[in-house]
């Protein structure tokens, strides 16, 4: 519960009631970040389908690649706007200010990528992780092409691709649990931290 408003739609389990590995997992983040990110405890509801997604979800993000952590986030947030995914955006629009070391990217990534401060390669990189969350079949080989243009290999432009459909699911989950964003997320990367 963060305030009065519920963290979801479907109950929320106490951690104490947890299997031991999904409550190691959370005091892990909770170690990291200083909070337990609501998207834990909200699908630790499931905790098979908790353990699966958090398998996928590090397999993409946290491979070693082409792509740096704030590309990443980057592809999280464009995509997450573009599926009006509010947790998505809010949660990932900190770490992309983080890992990025820039207070203002992630809301011109969430508004409109085509204007953000970023680089012509994010935005191909932007293009493509839209087109695979919104188009999906419109995909040819014109866009590899284009990709490859900008220096990404075929493992990265994988990388794109499969943390932008990850992130579709991930985003229709969210918005059909009513999942709320931790009010931590939202000053993230905005000022700088307290000594």
């Amino acid at each position: 519960m963060t305030g009065a408003t519920p963290v979801s739609r479907y109950p929320v389990p106490r951690l104490e009631d947890l299997p031991s590995d999904i409550r190691a997992r959370m005091f892990e983040v909770q170690d990291k970040a200083g909070f337990i990110p609501n998207v834990f405890v909200a699908l630790a509801h499931r905790p098979d389908e908790f353990r699966a997604f958090f398998a996928y979800h590090d397999a993409l993000m946290l491979r070693e690649g082409g792509l740096s952590k704030a590309e990443r986030e980057m592809i999280v947030v464009a995509t997450s706007a573009a599926n009006d995914c509010l947790y998505c955006i809010v949660a990932h629009g900190a770490l992309v200010r983080i890992y990025a070391k820039n207070p203002l990217v992630a809301d011109q990534v969430a508004a409109n990528y085509r204007k953000a401060d970023i680089t012509p390669r994010q935005k191909a990189m932007l293009a493509f992780a839209l087109k695979v969350a919104m188009h999906s079949e419109e995909i040819g080989d014109d866009d590899f092409a284009t990709l490859r243009g900008y220096g990404f290999s075929d493992e990265d432009i994988w990388d794109i691709g499969g943390i932008a459909a990850f992130f579709a699911l991930s985003n229709r989950i969210a918005n059909m649990i009513s999942l709320r964003p931790n009010d931590e997320f939202y000053l993230m990367g905005r000022v700088p931290k307290p000594k």
